[in-house]
């Protein structure tokens, strides 16, 4: 059962918002990737992607960032990764400086400021699903054009059941008004499986792998290694 996609705007795109609303809202997304998949399900795509890697240092974008939390919890044989986080939010960046972040860049990813594979690896996670299908292609382009190695996407799948469990939890464990709003409204921009082949296949992007990841998520891999 699939609901059609949404492109009503959430709450954290308002980038004029600089109240403890972002503080709460990051806080409790940390706890949704750690216990709902997220965290696992990119780690997941690095071990997959960067599988003959076993040393030396490893430096990886995280287009929109939000907290960058996914790389709190290390990833074996990769322990030398330095993390850059990029994000369109002045608020969400100020707070990962202040967490001591020292790679944070305040910027666009539709308009990446870097040279050509300045980075192994460009990871988003419940990143895309705030774009139309438009932006996220010009997203995936500049991305690409900035990896070595490829592209690490951890998103949302859409589904009914997907959307009902997720007002419930919040309905339940949540305080953050942004988080109340925004997580049943992330699950309905979610992608279903042909929606991503289609963009991918639009690009011309051959060189893929999606998977199922708990809890509704995908694991999208795009590897600029010859097959």
């Amino acid at each position: 059962m699939f609901l059609k996609r949404s492109y009503e705007k959430e709450i954290m795109d308002d980038f004029s918002i600089d109240d403890n609303r972002i503080d709460n809202a990051l806080d409790e997304l940390k706890i949704v990737n750690r216990f709902l998949g997220g965290r696992n399900t990119s780690i997941a795509g690095f071990k997959y992607l960067l599988n003959e890697r076993t040393k030396g240092p490893l430096n990886v974008l995280d287009i929109g960032s939000g907290a960058s939390d996914i790389f709190h919890k290390p990833i074996k044989k990769l322990s030398d990764l330095k993390i850059y986080s990029l994000d369109r939010n002045k608020k969400v960046c100020d707070i990962l400086k202040n967490s001591g972040n020292k790679n944070v860049i305040f910027g666009d990813a539709r308009h990446l400021p870097f040279k050509k594979n300045s980075f192994a690896v460009v990871h988003a996670s419940l990143f895309l699903h705030h774009f139309n299908e438009e932006e996220i292609i010009r997203i995936l382009k500049d991305s690409l054009s900035v990896a070595n190695d490829g592209m690490i996407i951890n998103d949302l799948r859409r589904s009914v059941f997907a959307l009902a469990g997720i007002k419930f939890l919040t309905f339940l464990f949540s305080n953050s008004i942004l988080v109340k709003n925004d997580a049943p409204l992330s699950v309905k921009r979610g992608f279903l499986k042909l929606e991503i082949k289609n963009i991918l296949q639009k690009m011309s992007i051959n060189n893929f792998k999606i998977k199922r990841k708990w809890a509704f998520r995908w694991l999208i891999i795009i590897s600029k290694k010859q097959n």
